[in-house]
């Protein structure tokens, strides 16, 4: 058996004195396991960093077996992703993210997503967007999307502010206001329209993003006996780092 189409790295790890197995997430097949013969070679081991974008051939006797994978470079992003401050941590997460879903099942929404978030890793507010996005759209293929287009007690689409940890659906700040200890904020700008061209995203609204979408995705987690990770902290902490260097007033007393 036999297939070929692109992939980007997500992690190694070794096998044998000279091979690798590596870990890719395809347009196609979705996250695909497959050994590289000779992957911690000096030709092979470049290529094989995490982010990296490869053209991908993969081969098999059956299709229920590991594999191999033959390998030529595409999109070469590790470097840039060593030498961002928070590109490292970003990969890690994804990679965690990505691990929640079964293998080989195309998920072509997030391949997309992928490669949009390691190339707009420039800005702290715009990586942090797109990973706040991209865990919404990761809960979606979850079968724990959110609902964010009306409001679940009233039926408007307008001047939403909360999310029901109950039903996973918008609340309206009028319909939401008696409840809303026991309700989590949801940030303006994952409404359409709602922030404005050429503003950043604060750092409140990140940490509401973040805490909204980490929320649904623990009880996943926790429902299916899935253990957690360290790479969102890890993560948030690096962003947070950018952020106080690039937003100061976002912090000022």
């Amino acid at each position: 058996m036999e297939w070929s189409g692109r992939g980007v790295v997500l992690t190694t790890r070794r096998h044998g004195e000279n091979d690798v197995i590596l870990e890719a997430m395809t347009l196609e097949r979705g996250r695909h396991l497959g050994l590289v013969r000779g992957g911690r070679s000096k030709r092979h081991r470049p290529v094989l960093q995490p982010g990296n974008e490869l053209d991908l051939v993969w081969k098999a006797r059956l299709s229920d077996h590991l594999g191999q994978f033959q390998v030529e470079p595409e999109t070469l992003r590790a470097a840039d992703l060593m030498t961002n401050s928070i590109g490292l941590t970003c990969i890690q997460h994804l990679a965690f993210l990505l691990r929640l879903l079964p293998e080989r099942h195309p998920y072509p929404r997030l391949f997309n997503a992928l490669q949009v978030t390691l190339n707009h890793l420039e800005a702290a507010d715009v990586t942090a967007a797109l990973m706040i996005r991209f865990e919404l759209e990761l809960l979606q293929d979850l079968g724990a999307g959110l609902d964010l287009t009306s409001c679940a007690a009233t039926g408007q689409d307008h001047d939403l502010a909360y999310v029901s940890p109950k039903s996973a659906r918008a609340v309206s700040r009028e319909a939401g206001k008696p409840y809303h200890d026991r309700l989590l904020a949801l940030p303006a700008f994952l409404l359409e329209g709602q922030r404005q061209a050429g503003s950043e995203l604060t750092w409140p609204d990140v940490t509401q993003g973040f805490d909204l979408t980490s929320f649904f995705l623990n009880r996943h987690l926790q429902e299916h006996n899935r253990p957690a990770s360290d790479t969102r902290a890890l993560l948030l902490g690096a962003l947070e780092k950018r952020y106080r260097e690039d937003f100061p007033w976002n912090f000022a007393q």
